[in-house]
């Protein structure tokens, strides 16, 4: 089995604060940027379950190069926006002062769904992450890169954190974004599955005992994706810059293709498994 690095194509999504352009306070938009962004990016920006937050997704990457293109383009566009619209846009894993009670929930069935499930959980929930896609040859690949990659998400997290401070207090966390949502359940890091079925069969049993109605509530740090065939790393604080994005992106697209190299001579990163 040979190396095959166009398996390895790069989805890059980022989630922005929208900020009041005097006090730099959180600020609720009504989803003018999303709509306004919409009629130049498409379905590259949508809305959040909060209205001070709006997220924006690339293209399908071949390359890190790539990336850096797309995520630049998107961050440069969904700025000049919201600068016409009177907001301005920020990049932190939390806001460092304001408070989500008087932030305002998007108008959307979704959201109104997760909010009656969760209650305050999903209320507090104003947090802004970094998700990155990898994409490999199929599922069972996906499966087995997931396994091994858990032990690294640590090392890359670190390197990402930047929320510190929570409601205009030092928290004594480098992230404490990942504090705020470890109140949903079904987050952190995952297990391991022995088998890309074993995978599939404990959502079925998720859905069948009306845990979650679908995949994509399953919130982990790390999972192979319920419906495009990557492994979506989900664990990082959004970072500041473009740069730090790209870097932590490679950084990901790097263990992947190890422990892909790894597979193809019959070896594989150690795994550590889970003690009750």
């Amino acid at each position: 089995m040979n190396l095959n690095y166009k398996s390895f194509t790069l989805g890059v999504e980022e989630e922005y604060m929208v900020l009041d352009k005097e006090t730099f306070e959180l600020k609720s938009h009504e989803q003018k940027i999303v709509q306004e962004g919409q009629k130049i990016i498409k379905d590259k920006v949508k809305a959040e379950m909060h209205q001070a937050v709006v997220e924006v997704g690339t293209d399908i990457c071949a390359d890190i190069d790539e990336a850096f293109t797309d995520v630049s383009t998107l961050r440069k566009t969904i700025g000049g926006i919201a600068h016409d619209l009177g907001f301005t846009m920020g990049a932190s894993g939390t806001h460092p002062f304001s408070h989500w009670e008087s932030q305002l929930i998007t108008d959307h069935a979704r959201y109104s769904e997760i909010v009656n499930e969760l209650q305050e959980a999903a209320r507090s929930n104003l947090i802004f992450g970094l998700h990155v896609h990898v994409g490999m040859e199929n599922r069972e690949m996906a499966n087995h890169i997931a396994n091994s990659t858990r032990y690294f998400l640590p090392h890359v997290f670190a390197l990402s954190t930047n929320s510190p401070f929570w409601e205009g207090r030092k928290t004594g966390y480098k992230s404490y974004r990942t504090k705020v949502f470890d109140k949903f359940p079904r987050t952190g890091i995952p297990g391991t599955f022995e088998s890309i079925e074993a995978y599939d069969n404990y959502v079925k049993l998720l859905i069948k005992t009306n845990c979650i109605d679908n995949a994509k509530k399953i919130w982990w740090d790390l999972r192979v994706h319920p419906f495009f065939n990557t492994v979506e790393f989900r664990i990082c604080d959004i970072p500041m810059t473009v740069d730090e994005t790209i870097t932590i992106a490679a950084l990901f697209q790097a263990i992947c293709a190890r422990i892909y190299m790894l597979r193809s001579k019959n070896l594989n990163f150690i795994q550590y498994q889970e003690h009750c």
